[in-house]
């Protein structure tokens, strides 16, 4: 129980990469808040699941990763709730697809505003009780496209990229103190919102779901596999511990061999 005694946000983290995350912290003894959107009912038993698997408190958010005041407002209940923050995951992320000359602004707008300028937000709140503790962990959740490139995401990509740079200059920033800043770079994990693309794929091309599955990784994932939100967690896991205060800066690839190629 490495992460005893440690407070962790997650956003993002009612589903998929994030929610695998959070029960990764918890199951090392960190409280967490957890946010995101989704029904209320099956929020709330998530929340209880991860408090009564773990042994550890469990806070939610719902704020709006695209409102800077409400990201705000999300670091202060969860050091009013839970004490304090030792933790920040940026994970919380959005897709949209589409040629540059056809990409619709307001899409642009939410992507960057989400999948990017939610990070500096909540790590310009969090990073102070950090630095006055000497202790801090923030990890941010970028993707195979922080490293290159693919068609048709402009939006994802330059945020993606963005996230990576700002990992850069926050592990510059906090280099001689007992803060890290590292970003995880994951390629096709199967999530919720990847089934809905292989379904999707499926329909359109008239494959069979196991077709549409190796299709989408074929194109990319030299492993033909997919990572799990678990893998994710574990790395996450491993970045906080005293073991990865040394890893400062640090964009690390879970990707089936993508960006190797």
């Amino acid at each position: 129980m490495c992460l005893k005694g440690k407070v962790a946000i997650v956003t993002g983290s009612t589903s998929g990469i994030g929610l695998g995350i959070a029960h990764a912290l918890a199951g090392q003894g960190a409280d967490v808040l957890v946010n995101g959107f989704g029904d209320a009912a099956a929020i709330d038993g998530l929340c209880q699941d991860i408090a009564a698997r773990h042994g550890v408190k469990v806070a939610y958010s719902g704020a709006d990763m695209a409102q800077p005041a409400q990201i705000e407002g999300m670091v202060a209940q969860a050091t009013r709730e839970l004490g304090r923050v030792d933790i920040l995951v940026n994970n919380a992320g959005i897709q949209f697809t589409a040629p540059v000359h056809e990409f619709p602004v307001e899409r642009w707008d939410a992507i960057i505003a989400i999948n990017l300028s939610a990070a500096f937000h909540a790590i310009r709140a969090a990073l102070p009780q950090m630095r006055e503790r000497n202790w801090g962990r923030i990890v941010n959740i970028a993707s195979a496209h922080g490293l290159v490139a693919s068609v048709n995401k402009v939006a994802y990509v330059a945020a993606k990229h963005g996230i990576v740079g700002i990992t850069k200059v926050v592990a510059l920033e906090t280099a001689t103190s007992g803060v890290t800043c590292n970003a995880i770079c994951p390629g096709w994990v199967l999530t919720p919102l990847v089934q809905k693309q292989i379904d999707a794929l499926a329909e359109r091309e008239r494959l069979t779901p196991e077709e549409a599955r190796m299709r989408l990784l074929g194109e990319k994932q030299p492993s033909k596999e997919f990572a799990t939100p678990e893998q994710i967690g574990a790395l996450a896991q491993f970045l906080c511990s005293e073991g990865a205060a040394q890893i400062r800066g640090a964009s690390l690839s879970v990707d089936g061999g993508w960006t190797a190629q």
